[in-house]
């Protein structure tokens, strides 16, 4: 990690000349490439690598240090999170409920909710920043650069197309059908590719790239904040697991290739789930670059790194002593809804993790705490910061209650509980010991509910798993039409249309009207 802050400081001019440029571009395809800003003598050495490197993940981070990006794309818009009466700005902070109608429009536009700034969500020219970046970097990989060869090749390569590929899938996720290229220097209008298509290409670049790249670093300190082998094998489950919903003519290949993709990463014994279950471990995965981190975006204080109040999930969710000053925190800005808390947490089932993670957890006020990021809480007690927590993107939970969802959708249900319990054991809840099929299938849908609650994942589980537009699943279904017409996307930022005759919104949003 000291690695990482050397080169990120190492390339604030590079990226101050790449902001001067980008702020220029007229669309999100007019980016000036690494060669014109900084000539073709840039990529010299290893280092210079590690300097792109690092300046590329720190652009991405950007995007999710706008506004609450965690919490708005992949939490709220189900219905469950309520503001608490008393909340600090709380009329800005309504803006929640409001995502959890399902209202981007008002979201974005109503001016009580400027504080947010929703409307970013919707612009994504900083995506293609990074991806115009990668494009350039394996072009020069793939050239030769002096002091990189073998082993150390073709983990960069893996790397940037671990990158290129989790920004579109990142994307797909957020807006459905999106442009795809792969040039290092393209410059011509494109139309949206159809999003399946975008991550059958994303599966075919990266599947190469996966036995390439070792389980781990040379360095402990990049555990999970540099992508290795668990990395790119539970963003590929994650592709394979997304098509399944959106090309059922294939769901069964998805399916099979998510299974033997977890089956590899489990069997590799490289990643485990930090256990015992105690206060103290978990601090130790909410922290970061734990033994059961595959990819995040780490971030700590003792860096200095410049994280914004809002960006965080657990902002939302704590109070004091989890959250300081004092006079200022004695509530919780919001909570999940009791109905919804007692649906995935049910008083009287085994499971440590309700215990743990939460206090006050059916309170429908103020007192609910997330506790479950409530561990580094920040030292002083006269400072306004939220604790000191990795932005987790996958970890190891999160792959093995995948394997086991895919498991269950193939038939194998024996396989499946096996590895649902996995989870629950490390919890210390009761094991699954009931029935196969729907039953099986709807308790995974749980788990995953209950394991990842937080980490930005649920909302996408419910597109995905078509749960969305059912109200047993959800505060905020959507209709079939609505489903079908793209109601489960996000609005996209009308400067994409800036010189692309090409180009077309997310029509759902554009009909419907603010």
């Amino acid at each position: 990690m000291k690695n990482l802050i050397k080169n990120k400081i190492s390339v604030i001019g590079l990226s101050l000349a790449f902001l001067f440029s980008f702020q220029a571009c007229k669309d999100y395809l007019n980016i000036e490439p690494i060669d014109r800003l900084t000539g073709n003598n840039f990529y010299l050495s290893k280092k210079d690598v590690e300097s792109n490197l690092a300046f590329i993940y720190a652009r991405f981070f950007e995007k999710i240090n706008e506004t609450w990006v965690m919490g708005a794309i992949g939490e709220a818009r189900s219905g469950e999170i309520f503001v608490s009466e008393g909340a600090n700005s709380y009329n800005s902070r309504k803006v929640i409920e409001v995502l959890g109608k399902n209202n981007i429009l008002e979201a974005m536009y109503n001016p009580n909710y400027d504080w947010y700034k929703i409307r970013e969500i919707t612009k994504w020219d900083k995506y293609y920043e990074v991806i115009q970046s990668v494009n350039i970097l394996i072009s020069k990989l793939e050239e030769g650069i002096p002091g990189v060869t073998g082993s150390d090749q073709d983990r960069y390569m893996a790397e940037a197309k671990f990158i290129r590929s989790f920004t579109y899938f990142w994307m797909v996720r957020l807006y459905g059908d999106v442009p795809y290229y792969t040039e290092a220097y393209h410059t011509e209008p494109m139309p949206r590719e159809k999003m399946v298509t975008v991550l059958n290409n994303c599966i075919a670049d990266l599947s190469p790239q996966k036995d390439l790249m070792p389980w781990s670093l040379n360095d402990p300190g990049l555990r999970g904040a540099r992508p290795a082998k668990g990395a790119i094998i539970a963003l590929l489950m994650h592709m394979n697991m997304w098509n399944a919903s959106f090309d059922p003519g294939n769901k069964q290949k998805y399916y099979t290739e998510a299974v033997n993709l977890g089956k590899q990463l489990i069997d590799s014994k490289q990643h485990k789930l930090v256990a015992p279950f105690t206060d103290q471990n978990w601090a130790i995965v909410t922290k970061g670059r734990s033994e059961e981190s595959l990819f995040e975006f780490y971030k700590s204080i003792n860096y200095g790194d410049n994280v914004e109040a809002l960006a965080p999930f657990w902002d939302h969710f704590l109070r004091w002593p989890y959250k300081f000053p004092r006079f200022t925190n004695q509530l919780s800005h919001c909570y999940f809804i009791s109905t919804y808390m007692n649906q995935i947490f049910p008083e009287g089932d085994a499971d440590k993790r309700r215990e743990m993670w939460f206090e006050d957890i059916t309170s429908d006020n103020g007192q609910f705490v997330l506790r479950k990021f409530g561990t580094n809480v920040y030292a002083s007690g006269n400072e306004d910061k939220n604790p000191d927590n990795t932005f987790s993107i996958f970890r190891y939970a999160d792959a093995i209650l995948l394997y086991a969802e895919a498991c269950a959708e193939l038939g194998r249900d024996q396989e499946a509980t096996t590895a649902v319990n996995m989870v629950r054991d490390r919890a210390q809840a009761s094991r699954y010991n009931g029935g196969g099929g729907a039953d099986l299938k709807n308790f995974i849908f749980l788990e995953r509910e209950r394991e990842l609650i937080g980490e930005g994942i649920r909302y996408f589980d419910l597109i995905r798993t078509r749960r969305i537009m059912s109200a047993e699943w959800t505060m905020s279904p959507l209709t079939l039409d609505q489903y079908n017409r793209g109601g489960w996307t996000w609005p996209i930022d009308a400067s994409a249309l800036n010189n692309n005759p090409y180009m077309q919104l997310n029509q759902y949003w554009t009909t419907i009207g603010r």
